[in-house]
């Protein structure tokens, strides 16, 4: 009898819904990060893992945002255009209450990062999903989280989410010292801030030198890493082949990839 093991990370599927949510609130949390608070009706949404994303759907300028039907082949639009889709990690929300908090990099002229640049109240955005979630269980002598600013959400989420006293070791890449943010957590946090000072996102090997030069802690790590695909793919082969990470305990997201639009792998 094979004896499940306590460590793996677990699936869980949610109920496709999709929302039409209207702007409440918009809040620059750090020059390039822009925090958008959307209200509606979110009875029934789950968001179980740190890494969790929505669908967040950006119609072209002079279009109105509309709800789509669900369709054997996915969302189906009644203008039959669809509309560009990003990902994004849901930071805070209160499903009781009926709003949520989603933050986004203000970078580049692409449909996500205008449109949060011009948000404002009463704007409506469609949201979809989380289809599932990805739980990662509080059973590791350490967690090391890794990633761009991209990956901030994700990774602000992890630190706050984990357990009083859990040792985290956290490296996060962004432009420079401005962009910084600060987490309230009851975890044993050591967090280390790496600073582009005006390289472009993506050009760098910053993030994954300060992760081969560190001394990590012993045990049994998870290791969760995102941001720019190379970088990702670098920092978990790094992990597996010279740090002895099991692959099954190391997730490596790639959001975005340089010169690329709307690029996304998991590894």
């Amino acid at each position: 009898m094979t004896v499940p093991d306590p460590r793996a990370p677990i699936r869980q599927r949610h109920e496709t819904r999709m929302r039409l949510l209207t702007v409440t609130s918009v809040t620059d949390i750090t020059p390039l990060m822009r925090r958008v608070r959307l209200t509606g009706d979110l009875e029934g949404f789950v968001s179980l893992g740190h890494a969790d994303h929505i669908k967040a759907f950006f119609f072209a300028e002079g279009t109105v945002p509309e709800l789509p039907r669900i369709g054997p082949n996915g969302a189906e639009f009644a203008s039959g255009t669809r509309p560009e889709m990003r990902d994004y990690t849901p930071r805070f929300w209160d499903v009781a209450a009926g709003w949520i908090d989603l933050d986004f990099v203000l970078h580049g002229d692409g449909p996500a990062a205008g449109w949060a640049a011009r948000a404002a109240p009463g704007q409506t955005l469609v949201i979809g999903g989380p289809r599932g979630s990805l739980v990662v269980p509080t059973a590791y002598d350490w967690y090391l989280l890794a990633g761009d600013e991209t990956a901030l959400p994700a990774i602000g989420r992890r630190i706050e989410e984990l357990p009083a006293g859990a040792p985290v070791l956290a490296f996060i890449e962004v432009a420079g010292p401005a962009e910084e943010q600060a987490f309230e957590t009851r975890a044993d946090l050591r967090l280390i801030y790496v600073h582009r000072n005006g390289a472009p996102a993506g050009t760098t090997s910053l993030l994954a030198d300060a992760v081969a030069a560190a001394a990590f802690p012993p045990g049994t790590a998870y290791g969760y890493i995102a941001g720019e695909v190379s970088m990702a793919k670098a920092i978990r082969a790094h992990l597996t082949a010279e740090r002895g990470f099991n692959p099954e305990y190391v997730k490596a997201a790639g959001y975005w990839r340089l010169g690329v639009a709307d690029a996304h792998e998991d590894h």
